[in-house]
């Protein structure tokens, strides 16, 4: 037999017991009715047979067990009648309204309320006695309320069932959520650390390329002693990050943000790395000193933006000035730096791009804009330009 159609265990148990219940009330000679076309004792046990038969396929076809029972059920009314054989029909209705398809479990209610109100009506009509309403509380027990709950048990597993795709998509879409939020947070983290510590190597690299170079103790003490201090300043930086990273205990102390007032000192630190190559960096802020403070993002963005430009300028600008200007209007801060274009002699650092990447990522996420590349000026030489416009006002979202 095909697993398809071999009925379940609970189907067996059901037909078992209603067809061995069937028989001990046939033993005992106990039965619903007398005085029948079929009244022979023996004619009992045919529509019981048949009725549990249609309990063996309750789930497996149940509108087949549901006609082969209606049948067995009408049968059973011609003879002496059996309890068991009425009562495995109720599970028979009930089973093919659960497991039905769902036209059928849509229907078989209503059905079953028009032929227990018809019945009602019916035998009102044909015996003209009271008694006849309990006929059809009989046939709406037998029909219609195992139909009811079907109906019944049906909504509540459907709702169940939509319940666990609800929470199964909910739960894709917070790993989702979770895998897009730690991607986000590892690219916040390797800007943070190109930002922080490609400056202080570039400026490691350039000189000490310069000390194996040049065979002049001066220049390598000199190109050493700004080795350590770069080293000595990105180590500082990577400390910072990883305090930033780390799960803060309560007596540690909030690590900050770099600010625009540290453009100063960055300024002093790219002259020094950039004197051995020509390099001159100016600061010239045109915000004016009663400028209303900038929100964090803005500030972290706006030093990153300076610190990356710098770091360019000591890899790649030729000898001359790096001039950095801020301005500010009531809705956007400029960031502009700019540094002679074109070859550079002596040594200098490899770059990878991810820079100007880091850059644009920045702005982005706040909203702004930005420009790098080079530009020619008046008297014939070309200048290398980094332009950001970022929105004053912090981003709000509806």
């Amino acid at each position: 037999m095909s697993p398809s159609i071999r009925p379940d265990r609970d189907a067996v148990a059901l037909a078992a017991a209603g067809l061995l219940g069937g028989l001990l009330l046939w033993l005992l000679g106990l039965h619903t009715r007398g005085g029948h076309p079929f009244s022979a004792p023996w004619a009992t046990l045919v529509p019981l047979s048949a009725m549990a038969s249609a309990e063996l396929m309750r789930r497996t076809a149940p509108r087949t067990a549901l006609t082969v029972g209606a049948l067995a059920l009408v049968a059973d009314q011609f003879t002496r009648g059996s309890l068991a054989t009425a009562l495995m029909f109720t599970d028979v209705m009930y089973a093919a309204v659960l497991y039905g398809p769902p036209p059928a479990a849509r229907r078989l209610p209503v059905a079953t309320l028009l032929i227990t109100v018809a019945s009602t009506i019916g035998f009102l009509a044909w015996f003209r006695r009271p008694e006849a309403l309990l006929i059809g509380l009989v046939v709406g027990l037998v029909t219609f309320v195992p139909a009811l709950t079907g109906v019944s048990v049906r909504s509540h597993r459907t709702a169940a069932d939509a319940a666990r795709l609800a929470a199964a998509q909910t739960a894709r879409l917070a790993e989702m959520d979770r895998t897009q939020a730690v991607a986000a947070e590892r690219a916040r983290m390797a800007r943070e650390l190109h930002d922080m510590v490609a400056g202080h190597l570039s400026a490691v690299a350039i000189h000490s390329t310069a000390a194996l170079s040049i065979d002049d103790p001066e220049t390598s003490r000199s190109a050493l002693k700004v080795i350590r201090e770069n080293s000595v300043e990105g180590l500082a930086e990577m400390r910072r990050l990883i305090g930033l990273l780390r799960e803060r205990g309560e007596d540690d102390a909030p690590a900050t943000a770099p600010t625009l007032a540290a453009l100063d000192a960055l300024v002093e630190q790219t002259n020094a790395n950039g004197a051995s190559g020509g390099l001159v960096c100016v600061l010239e802020d045109g915000r004016g000193p009663q400028a209303d403070p900038l929100p964090t993002p803005v500030e972290l963005a706006a030093y990153r933006i300076v610190q990356e430009s710098l770091t360019n300028a000591l890899k790649h600008a030729a000898p001359g000035p790096v001039t950095v200007r801020l301005d500010r209007t009531e809705a956007l801060l400029t960031v502009e730096v700019t540094s002679v274009f074109g070859s550079r002699t002596g040594p200098t650092a490899p770059g990878s791009g991810a820079g100007l990447v880091g850059m644009r990522e920045r702005v982005a996420l706040l909203g702004g804009t930005i420009g790098a590349g080079p530009e020619p000026d008046g008297d014939g030489t070309r200048t290398w330009r980094v332009r950001a416009e970022l929105p004053v006002a912090e981003r709000t979202t509806e």
